[in-house]
């Protein structure tokens, strides 16, 4: 497919976006942009969060994780349906009861300001850090598929895409995302059904045996309790994921949060779980389907093979859809597909990252003057935009792994603290330090890294942590909490 066509379909797009945004951006004031005005229909929320949640690193890196674990990333998605149940029926009636628009305004009720910065800080990192990586990734697999051969540099490529995120999302916030998402969705959805369908059609899929692979069987690892991926590993990793990364993450609750009533969030969170499994398993056996795709086709299967190995997985997807044999029809499906999964995760983050910032650390809030915190969130908007721009060319320069994994492997330790925080705040009736909370919450994450980086293969032999380090962490730093507190509800210090 030319370069022509696919710079066509993305500008194409792009002003569908635009054109949404303005027609559901309303007064584009900050109670729109913080929470929509709170009159979303759950529906529309739960459809549109598919594409959120996915994104494109679920896009391109699932498919691509397939040769090496196989379908073991069921186990995780089951994880993520405890998770939901957890978040729908703990912390959404506990934000609801509190009227919030930044979630971590609860932990400066409950504790303090101080650990209300510290929360509100967790979260800008844990979410600068993934929504870098994965709009990494889309940029990344453009670039290199397309504006590369137009000698245009990477950092034009990051910065294009980003100034496109801000230009639809600068009026109407999470209300206009609520749209989009929407939007985004649907064409992510019918990437992915018809690409199984093209492929398909053209390769023998019984003499591949993918539904073989498919078969629930073969989710689970039960072979090595000491590997990473073992499976009571990977469940308890998808609980504690999802609890975290959607149930204490801004970017996740701020869309929850403009449903109409604690019911209705819960409807969606519900719904979203089980449509996910579904999805990702058929992203899943995506992945079977490409990989048999280049296996039968000897000249692609030898450019496949030049690839540098960490980034094979995360070319598989691109590499059929724009330079095997299936049609002009599969490609634009595909650009359609890759930018409405990087665009759904990314738009929302950006304006996560500055409701929170706004609400959180500048207090917009509860400024009198609505014309000086109307412009104290676009500064924001716009200084979020440049560091999440820094961020990304940071992580071109360094990821060594599948992008996925890189995710996973920070939220192991950035959304940990939060995990400890937020179920200390619910489950217990202490006062806590709130002067001393922070080191608590910065100190346990590090000393995890350098043990786990240093030591694990000494003191554990051949056991090795998985994602259920993210549920470790959590712990460790609510017993540090603990012993930084006393009885009583109010805070210390």
């Amino acid at each position: 497919m030319s370069q022509f066509v696919i710079l066509s379909v993305i500008l194409i797009y792009f002003a569908a976006l635009v054109l949404l945004a303005r027609l559901t951006s309303g007064k584009g004031d900050n109670e729109t942009f913080f929470t929509g005005n709170r009159n979303s229909k759950w529906y529309v929320v739960a459809f549109g969060m598919i594409g959120a949640s996915l994104s494109g690193v679920t896009f391109i890196s699932v498919p691509g994780w397939v040769e090496s674990s196989g379908f073991s990333y069921m186990q995780m998605i089951l994880g993520y349906m405890i998770g939901y149940i957890v978040v729908a029926f703990i912390l959404l009636p506990l934000y609801y009861r509190k009227n919030l628009s930044s979630i971590y305004s609860y932990l400066g009720e409950r504790f303090g300001k101080r650990t209300h910065i510290t929360g509100a800080s967790f979260f800008l990192t844990s979410r600068v850090l993934g929504a870098s990586l994965r709009l990494f990734l889309v940029a990344d697999v453009l670039h290199y598929f397309v504006f590369s051969d137009w000698g245009v540099p990477f950092w034009l490529t990051v910065a294009v895409t980003l100034v496109l995120i801000w230009v639809y999302t600068n009026r109407g916030g999470i209300k206009t995302i609520i749209w989009t998402d929407t939007l985004q969705t649907f064409f992510m959805l019918l990437s992915l059904f018809l690409g199984i369908y093209f492929i398909s059609d053209a390769i023998d899929v019984k003499e591949a045996g993918i539904w073989e692979q498919a078969s629930p069987v073969n989710w689970f690892v039960t072979n090595d309790p000491n590997a990473a991926n073992y499976w009571w590993k990977h469940v308890l990793g998808g609980m504690f994921v999802t609890i975290a990364m959607t149930g204490m993450d801004q970017d996740m609750m701020q869309k929850n949060l403009t449903c109409r009533n604690t019911r209705d969030a819960q409807k969606n969170m519900i719904t979203l779980g089980l449509v996910l499994i579904v999805v990702n398993l058929v992203f899943l056996i995506l992945g079977a389907y490409l990989y048999a795709y280049v296996d039968a086709n000897p000249a692609l299967m030898a450019e496949f093979s030049s690839i540098d190995k960490s980034l094979q997985g995360d070319r598989l997807f691109p590499m059929v859809a724009l330079k095997g044999d299936l049609g002009s029809t599969f490609g634009i499906l595909f650009i359609l597909g890759l930018i409405a999964a990087a665009y759904s995760s990314a738009d929302s983050a950006l304006t996560s990252l500055t409701t929170s910032a706004s609400v959180d650390l500048f207090r917009v809030d509860k400024l009198e003057d609505k014309k000086k915190a109307l412009k104290i969130r676009k500064i924001i908007h716009v200084v979020m935009t440049v560091i999440l721009f820094v961020t990304i060319l940071l992580a071109a320069r360094f990821k060594e792994q599948n992008v996925i994994a890189s995710v996973f492997s920070a939220a192991n330790y950035t959304y940990g603290p939060l995990l400890g925080l937020f179920f200390f705040g619910i489950f217990t009736k202490r006062k806590l330090n709130d002067k001393w909370a922070w080191l608590v919450c910065l100190s346990i994450p590090i000393a995890i890294f350098i043990f786990k980086e240093n030591y694990e293969k000494v003191v554990f032999e051949e056991y090795r942590f998985g994602f259920e380090l993210l549920g470790i962490n959590g712990l460790l730093c609510f017993i540090g909490l603990f012993f930084l507190s006393k009885p009583g509800v109010k805070t210390v210090g």
